[in-house]
């Protein structure tokens, strides 16, 4: 585990410049910070309540060490005595219904010293799905993908679709992006590598939302607009709650609780037996919520009629 102090340092200075940018992006919110000590580690949990744009976000930073439980072990599928785990993971919220939720998670874990991997990933939840917006999203992406290897990309788009869904629902958290787990490194170069590839994707996040947020953040809504985006994020809570793995490892490690649950929206609803009008824009955005749309190389009108084929 000779590597996670190295890591681990690469990871902090990267959570500050994420909370540096967010706030000259919101123009009003200021990251508030609240370090966190425990027996397994420390952390910095980072959190903007009531911004301009932003209406609650959390950027967290931990590094984490000690005895692998049982349960643990349940998560990991390898026999191990001690584990070692540094990461960033943020979530973003927004008060106008147009400007989607977003989700980055960059982490190192290693066990003893036969074992070491990287995961991570960015996907985005729109209230409201703009195909351009989105294949600008994945492009985004892709970009910083394909720097390092062109498998990249296609195979962490998969991953992503098959990983942001709700079976129960029987849809996509929203229009994915990328996700990846014990990517493991065969030597020292490739460890290099894979941390500056997650620290790439670390420094575009808050970029990519700071160009969302000067897009959607002053259009116009009402309260249609509001109570749609209040169900949305309640599918977002019970994706968080039944299958994230990063909540289920932050709660079997014994973490901070109040930075595990900092994922969860302020403001959420659940109806009874939703009826969407046909030919609505909330209609429309559930036809979106499939896998396996090519949203690098689809038109508006091509992404609409792939959605509609996925939905038949």
């Amino acid at each position: 585990m000779k590597n996670g102090e190295k890591i681990k340092e690469v990871y902090r200075m990267l959570h500050h410049n994420i909370c540096s940018v967010l706030e000259e992006a919101d123009g009003k919110g200021v990251f508030e910070d609240h370090p966190w000590e425990k027996e397994v580690g420390s952390g910095l949990t980072c959190v903007m309540k009531g911004g301009d744009i932003i209406e609650k976000a959390g950027v967290n930073f931990s590094y984490v060490t000690g005895l692998v439980t049982e349960t643990m072990k349940s998560l990991f599928h390898q026999e191990a005595e001690t584990f070692l785990a540094t990461g960033i993971s943020s979530i973003i919220h927004a008060s106008n219904p147009f400007v989607p939720t977003i989700h980055m998670n960059v982490r190192y874990f290693a066990l003893d010293d036969k074992a070491e991997w990287f995961g991570g990933g960015i996907d985005l939840t729109p209230m409201y799905v703009d195909p351009e917006e989105a294949a600008w999203f994945h492009n985004e992406i892709k970009a910083v993908c394909d720097k390092y290897n062109p498998l990249y990309y296609p195979d962490f788009k998969k991953w992503a679709d098959d990983y942001f869904f709700l079976p129960h629902r029987d849809e996509t958290r929203g229009i994915g992006g990328i996700f990846f787990d014990h990517q493991s490194p065969d030597q020292n170069n490739d460890l290099d590598d894979w941390l500056k590839f997650t620290s790439d994707l670390a420094k575009l996040y808050p970029h990519m939302y700071a160009e969302l947020m000067a897009k959607n953040g002053s259009k116009p809504f009402g309260a249609e607009q509001k109570k749609w985006q209040k169900l949305r994020r309640g599918r977002y809570v019970e994706f968080n709650l039944m299958y994230d793995r990063g909540t289920r490892f932050g709660l079997a490690s014994q973490g901070n609780i109040e930075s595990i649950l900092i994922s969860m929206p302020p403001e959420v609803d659940w109806d009874f037996n939703v009826q969407l009008q046909p030919g609505s824009e909330e209609e429309k955005t559930v036809a979106f919520l499939k896998k396996g749309i090519e949203w690098t190389n689809l038109k508006t009108q091509d992404a609409r009629h792939k959605a509609q084929d996925l939905r038949s």
